[in-house]
C-alpha cells in the first residue's frame, strides 16, 4: 500500500516560518517533518509514498532531488570538470511521487487529484504536519477487518480540529467542528482508505474534513482506531518548539526507528 501525504497547504498559523517553505519542508532538528512521518511509515514497510503538494512545491521537488545532498558527505572536484563525488551514499528504500495538486486546492481536491497514482488499491493518508508512534500494522489489520470504506486514527487532545461521535463498534456516527462543550477525542489522520472514498470526493473545492466525512458518518463507512501513544500536530511555532525540545532531548517518542 502506499501513503499519501497532504502537503500542500498555505501553512498560515505558523506563517513565521511558511513564508519560505511548505509546512512539510519546516525542520525538527536537521530533517523536514516531512521526513519523519516518511520514516514513521517505512519502519513498518510502507516505502511508496504520493506526496499532495501545491504551495511552494517546487521546495518539496527539490529536496528529493537533492536528498543525497542532505543525508550524505560530498565532495565537489572543480579540477576535474566540476566532479562531485558522494561518499557513504545514504538513502531511503522510497519511491515518492511528487504531485502538484494545485495551489487553492482543498483537502478533498487534492486527494481527488492523485487518483490515478493509487489506482484501484487501498491507500494510508495522512496530513504533513504532525507525528506520531501509531502502530500502522495494527491500523491496517483493524481496517482490514472491518471492511469498511476509511478508518480513521482517533486521539484525546484538546484542539481544533474535527470532533467525532463514535459508537461501541467503534463506528463513527457524525464528524462535525469543535465546539465548547465537546470532549477532546478527535481526527488525528493517519487514515487507511478504500478506493471508494473517491466516490465521495467531487472537485478542488471539496474539503476532505467536512461533506465527505459526513456522508461516510451517515452511510456507516467511517471506522476509528483510537491511538492511546504520542500524536502532535505542528500548526503554531509553539508546537514546533515542543518538537524541538524532544528531539533535542533524544527521546523524541515518534522516533520508532533505529539509526
Amino acid at each position: 500500500m502506499k501513503a499519501v501525504i497532504l502537503a500542500g497547504g498555505f501553512g498560515t498559523r505558523i506563517s513565521e516560518e511558511s513564508q519560505f517553505k511548505p509546512k512539510p519542508m519546516i525542520e525538527i532538528g536537521e530533517m523536514p517533518i516531512l521526513w519523519y512521518i516518511m520514516k514513521g511509515y517505512s519502519v513498518y514497510g510502507v516505502n511508496e509514498f504520493v506526496i499532495c503538494a501545491g504551495y511552494k512545491q517546487h521546495v518539496i521537488k527539490e529536496w528529493f532531488a537533492d536528498y543525497f545532498l542532505h543525508t550524505s558527505d560530498i565532495t565537489f572536484d572543480f579540477t576535474k570538470d566540476n566532479e562531485v563525488i558522494v561518499h557513504d551514499k545514504h538513502a531511503e528504500h522510497w519511491k515518492v511521487t511528487v504531485v502538484d495538486t494545485g495551489l487553492n486546492t482543498m483537502t478533498g481536491g487534492r486527494v481527488k487529484r492523485i487518483q490515478k497514482y493509487v489506482c484501484e488499491e487501498p491507500f494510508y493518508l495522512t496530513y504533513g504536519d504532525a507525528v506520531a508512534n501509531v502502530n500502522i500494522v495494527e491500523l491496517t489489520k483493524f481496517h482490514q477487518k472491518h471492511g469498511k470504506c476509511v478508518t480513521l486514527t482517533t486521539v484525546s487532545i484538546a484542539q481544533q480540529k474535527g470532533v467525532l461521535d463514535i459508537d461501541s463498534q467503534n463506528t463513527i456516527i457524525a464528524f462535525r467542528e469543535k465546539d465548547d462543550e465537546d470532549g477532546t477525542l478527535i481526527n488525528g489522520g493517519f487514515m487507511v482508505c478504500n478506493p471508494g472514498i473517491f466516490d465521495y470526493l467531487e472537485d478542488d473545492r471539496t474539503v476532505l474534513e467536512q461533506l465527505p466525512m459526513r456522508r461516510l458518518a451517515s452511510a456507516g463507512e467511517l471506522k476509528s482506531f483510537y491511538h492511546e501513544g504520542f500524536w502532535q500536530c505542528m500548526d503554531t511555532k509553539r508546537e514546533k518548539d515542543k518538537l524541538e525540545e524532544l528531539w533535542a532531548s533524544g527521546i523524541a517518542p515518534w522516533k520508532v526507528w533505529e539509526d
